[in-house]
């Protein structure tokens, strides 16, 4: 039975494997598709597909996109657009500096705990990849504050920790139209635990086309409840196993928590059909 996974970071962002070696890995799990969604770029896009060439695996293009809804950080998934529209690539450059600005803000929120951190040491870190709290994680363990990533995450930088998070993202609806225009489809991003009815009612009128079902923190109730949401409001069901690398948490998932061919084949259906329009 062919299987697609379509969440899985690489060094690209914050994952822990190469865009060479994820495709490797896929390749050996069987999986027929797979979508890189990095943080906010496409960098390691074209290196993924370079590496599927002489192999049994198709690489989708595919990004997580962080945006914002009601005053909140929220996670888009967008996948199959093209990755040479300039619009999709501003949005994503906008996004690299967002980024940055995130990175300041909440080195701030740790410095009037006694953190010190500076912006330049967190940007090293992250070695041109996109800039995200584990760069703050590492940078907090090797300046000798905390044990571990875990710990930073606990004790300083989880969502209860620092509170609304100061940003500059482009909004929901912005976001969606965008990838529109570069015809490609977007997807909520495990939103199983994170938004109550009337959330996601609220969402759907922002023009999304799925709902990611399958994730790893999404148990079995969780995923009909979100399957039966997408049925009744015409959307997309897509899913894939979070994969970050062997030394994550979600390691377990990668090659079990899948989707199939129906649903990817649904995802190039409605991008084709984009294209065909925008012809």
């Amino acid at each position: 039975m062919q299987k697609a996974d379509l969440h899985i970071h690489s060094t690209a962002s914050d994952g822990k494997m190469t865009p060479e070696e994820v495709v490797k890995a896929a390749d050996d799990l069987n999986l027929s598709v797979i979508a890189l969604t990095d943080h906010d770029t496409i960098k390691g896009v074209e290196l993924a597909v370079k590496a599927a060439e002489n192999l049994d695996v198709e690489l989708m293009p595919g990004v997580e996109i962080t945006t914002t809804f009601n005053n909140r950080e929220i996670h888009l998934l967008a996948y199959n657009f093209d990755v040479n529209d300039k619009p999709f690539n501003a949005l994503l450059k906008s996004h690299q500096k967002a980024r940055v600005h995130r990175a300041r803000w909440i080195i701030n929120q740790l410095g009037k705990k006694g953190l010190e951190l500076d912006i330049d040491e967190v940007v090293a870190e992250a070695a041109g990849k996109s800039v995200g709290r584990p760069h703050i994680a590492t940078t907090l363990m090797k300046k000798g504050y905390i044990a571990s990533a875990k710990e930073a995450f606990i004790r300083y930088l989880s969502d209860d920790a620092l509170g609304p998070i100061q940003n500059n993202y482009t909004s929901i609806t912005e976001v969606i139209s965008e990838v529109k225009q570069a015809c490609g489809v977007s997807v909520l991003a495990h939103p199983g635990r994170l938004y109550n009815q009337s959330e996601l009612l609220q969402l759907v009128k922002t023009g999304m086309d799925g709902l990611e079902v399958i994730h790893p923190s999404h148990n079995y109730q969780i995923q009909k409840r979100m399957e039966a949401f997408a049925l009744n409001h015409n959307l997309l069901t897509t899913g894939g196993s979070d994969f970050h690398g062997k030394t994550s948490s979600y390691y377990r998932h990668f090659g079990v928590l899948t989707i199939s061919m129906r649903q990817t084949e649904k995802i190039k259906a409605l991008s084709e059909q984009r294209k065909n329009i925008s012809v």
